[in-house]
Parts: C-alpha cells; structure tokens; sequence
C-alpha cells in the first residue's frame, strides 16, 4: 500500500489550515503588533559585539539559569514561583496542552482570542471549549462558570488583554473563575506592557494560576522567547515535555542584552501607550468607525464593509488584520496595530480614503 498523507496523518491534521502570515513586501506593516522602534546605533553595535561572542558551536546549556535570574529580577517574576521558558509563547502553550491532554481532556477559552488555544488543543487531541464574549467583549459570567462545572477543563485560557479584542476582563470574575476551575488557569498577559496591569504577584499561594508572557511585543519579536510563571509543581512537570535546547544561544544572549538594558524598552512601550491614546482620539473622529477601548499595542474598530476596507488599505500600501471571520461577533472588524506617529498617520489617511471610496 502506497505511503501518503492522506492515509498517514490524523483526520484533524489534515482538515486543518496552515497558520497563514500574509506577504508585507512594500507595506506598511501594522498587523501582527510588532513595536515599530528599533535599537538605535549604538546599542545596534552593541547587541552585535555581545552576539559574535556566543560560542555558536556549542549547545545552549538547558538550565538557562543565568536568563531566568535576569526574567526575575528585571520582569517581577516572584521567587518562589517556579518559571518555564518557551520559543516563543506559541511553545509554552503547546507544552501545555501536550502535557495535560488525556482521553477525555478538554481546554477551555473565551472566545474570539488567541487562535492557538484552540489549534494546539486539536493538534494535543484534547477537546476544545469555545465560551463566547458578551457583545461588548466582556466575558460571559455565567455561561463561563457553567461551562467550567459542566467540562472541568485541565486548562483555562484568559488573555488579559485579549487579542484581538484589546480589552482586559474583569479581574473580580478572573478571581471567580479561579476558585471555580478544576484545572489551571492560565493568564496570557503577551501585551502586558501596554497595559500596566498583572496577575503575576497574585500567584503566591495560587496552586491553580500560570502568568504566561513574551518578550516579542516589547520589541523582541525576532528572538522568539516567552515565559511562564507557575507553582513549581507545574513547572517541574512541564519541564518534561520542553524539548531540551529550545531557545538558541543567540536567543538567549540576544535576550540577556535588552533585560539588562529594559529602561529602553519601558520607554518605547510608554511611548506606544501614548501613542495609542492619540490613535483611538483620531479614529473616534472618523465617521463610520466603532472604535473599542484597547490596552494592548493594538486597537479593534468595526466599520461597514470589513473586508472591502482591508483591501482597500492593502490597495493603498497598508497592512492591517481583518478579524470579521475569527468569529461572528467580530463581523466587519479591523485590527490596527499602533506604529509610529508617522505610520499612525498614513494608515488613518488611509482608511480615511478607503472608506470614502474605491482607491484611485
């Protein structure tokens, strides 16, 4: 019998699409919540001395013990928390999902969020609990704890902020769901920068919370690192599934610069949230836009005819997100990511002409 994927890999795999990163060749690229500030020449020089010193023949040592004292000290992770690190955040939850799926496990998230909840949870083989948003984007108190009594799911996925909403949920409810959940509760706070606010010194003494962050949105995008904070309980056990080597020697040295330098970044970020409040003033002013409260490095806006708008940017040499088919509720939005005053400014002439009419 002829080897092929149709007949060798799962059902589920093969229904799957593949995650998609759209070309921006020639764009202005403003929909993957990139920090649009680069290291300036100095630093630049810098980074690149530290970085051609890295013994590149070498494995990384697994322990990353000297990163990890660094994420501590310079990023709040308390001491008597145990932390796992990931390629990424995109690792970390995978690793999570990996390690509790079992016959009959289930994951369970608000919905619209972050896509890869539910993809690793369907790659792990675990059954995925969709719980959706109130209209206004809050969660749903009652459909959320019913659907935690009725499925006991091994985790619970809340991103505070949400992506690709931009709002944080209510942190009494959050204090709800974990005294109700069975499982972990696992707090994706990826935008945290943006929005000054963390559950990460609420984990003493919280067996069942995980803080779950990355270094991308800060400006580190490219070296792929994420972080998860946790009772040591967990961490020791998710220890099992992280593949030894997983972040690169240049990774690591690459992150070791910026957390020893973190003012530079705190700076950009602070900028970024002022940024953001001039952007949402500007879009308030646009006629046809439902603007909705961010504190990410985004905002979400609703405007007649979604898609028609987003390729008209596109038409106009700016790339954003159109969410309108993550899930109903998000029908016609856009997500813009904040960029620099400049790039805030084409993108709103933009959208401005878009939505008067077709581009010239």
């Amino acid at each position: 019998m002829t080897a092929t994927p149709e007949r060798l890999i799962r059902p589920e795999v093969l229904a799957m699409a593949a995650y998609h990163v759209p070309d921006a060749s020639g764009l202005l690229k403003l929909d993957a919540m990139e920090n649009p500030y680069r290291l300036d020449a100095a630093l630049q020089r810098e980074l690149g001395e530290r970085l051609a010193s890295v013994a590149i023949n070498r494995y990384p040592v697994p322990s990353y013990s000297g990163l990890k004292a660094l994420i501590r000290r310079r990023l709040g992770v308390p001491e008597s928390a145990g932390l796992l690190l990931g390629n990424g955040s995109d690792e970390l939850i995978t690793m999570l999902t990996v390690a509790t799926a079992r016959p009959g496990a289930t994951v369970l998230a608000p919905v619209p969020t972050f896509v890869m909840y539910e993809l690793s949870a369907r790659l792990a083989g675990s059954a995925f609990v969709p719980v959706p948003l109130a209209p206004d984007f809050s969660l749903d108190a009652d459909a959320l704890l019913a659907a935690i009594d009725r499925h006991e799911p091994a985790l619970v996925w809340l991103a505070y902020p949400n992506n690709p909403t931009g709002n944080c949920f209510d942190r009494a409810l959050i204090e709800r769901v974990l005294a109700r959940a069975p499982g972990l509760v696992v707090l994706d706070e990826a935008y945290q920068p943006f929005a000054q606010d963390s559950f990460m010194p609420a984990l003493a003494g919280r067996d069942n919370l995980a803080v779950m962050r990355t270094v991308s949105k800060i400006g580190l995008a490219g070296i792929r690192l994420g972080y998860l904070a946790a009772a040591p309980r967990w961490t020791e056990q998710l220890e099992k599934v992280r593949p030894p080597y997983n972040v690169s020697v240049l990774d690591e040295a690459c992150a070791e610069f910026a957390l020893e330098r973190l003012e530079v970044f705190d700076a950009q970020a602070a900028r970024l949230r002022a940024d953001r409040e001039a952007l949402a003033a500007a879009l308030a002013g646009v006629p046809a836009v439902t603007l909705f409260p961010s504190r990410a490095n985004f905002v979400l806006v609703r405007v007649p005819d979604g898609p028609a708008v987003a390729a008209a940017l596109r038409a106009r040499g700016v790339l954003i997100k159109d969410v309108g088919r993550m899930h109903p509720l998000l029908a016609n939005c856009l997500r813009l990511t904040v960029g620099t005053p400049s790039e805030n400014a084409t993108m709103l002439a933009a959208l401005r002409a878009a939505l008067a009419g077709p581009a010239a």
